[in-house]
């Protein structure tokens, strides 16, 4: 399968990566519908399913409830075969998220997924942002944390999971990645990976599907949104967090056919 570079950081991701919030929290998300966390078994299939698929990028965060600790035992033997990006700055506890973008609790929080994920090392970490890009960027000394800690060699590519236009910008000039929500309803966020393109950044997409909800509308609506998604020169990798096996081979087989090929 074709993979897409993470700026020059030597990080290579597939077109579809396999987003696992679904595998540690189902309270307070924006889902159509309610679901069972999947269990190890369950969840192991999914993985396993994923890497016969190719697909090579996993999406985790502290704020996903038990996901990186259940990925730290699921992904036991597997380490070398996946790209693992987590984040900082989000924590979910008892149904509600706060955020913290200290830097002390930035280190805390990279030495905590290092062994919640069984690894010396995360091949890319994002700012988890409240909304505030721009406070990030000039005010917390998040972004500077996670370079001096790339220069350790604990962290690959770092990045930050955006939430406007002005700060996705603005971060990209200090990291290697910006994950951006562009869909078919929310293209706003296109100038981010426009820039990204034009500076030899990495962009991720979440929401690529709006959460689910576009799935519910029209007709095709996979390969209408996974043809939006990669018509737009700069994208890496659409983040999707399905746990139905049908939803993920059908999801990659979009964004293949999107990407001819």
């Amino acid at each position: 399968m074709i993979t897409s570079a993470i700026a020059d950081t030597g990080v290579e991701v597939t077109p579809l990566g396999f987003g696992t919030v679904k595998l540690g929290r189902n309270e307070g998300v924006k889902y159509p519908q309610g679901f069972r966390i999947p269990d190890d078994r369950q969840a192991l299939e999914l993985i396993n399913l994923a890497a016969d698929l190719g697909i090579n990028l996993i999406d985790t965060a502290p704020a996903y409830g038990t996901s990186e600790e259940r990925l730290g035992t699921l992904l036991s033997g597997q380490r070398s075969r996946w790209v693992i990006c987590t984040k900082v700055g989000e924590e979910f506890e008892q149904g509600v998220s706060r955020f913290d973008f200290s830097p002390e609790h930035t280190r805390f929080s990279i030495e905590r997924s290092l062994k919640r994920l069984n690894t010396d090392y995360l091949d890319l970490v994002l700012v988890h942002s409240d909304g505030n890009d721009q406070a990030i960027v000039d005010q917390h000394g998040t972004l500077e944390v996670l370079a001096d800690l790339k220069r350790q060699g604990l962290i690959r590519a770092t990045g930050i999971s955006s939430k406007t236009v002005a700060g996705g910008i603005a971060a990209l000039a200090h990291c290697d990645c910006a994950m951006v929500t562009y869909n078919l309803v929310e293209p706003q966020e296109g100038e981010v990976i426009d820039f990204a393109h034009q500076h030899h950044k990495g962009i991720l997409i979440k929401k690529a599907l709006a959460s689910g909800h576009l799935c519910q509308q029209g007709e095709d609506p996979v390969a209408r949104s996974m043809e939006f998604v990669f018509a737009r020169p700069g994208v890496c990798s659409a983040i999707v967090g399905t746990i139905n096996p049908d939803h993920l081979k059908s999801n990659l087989a979009a964004a293949l056919k999107a990407l001819g090929q």
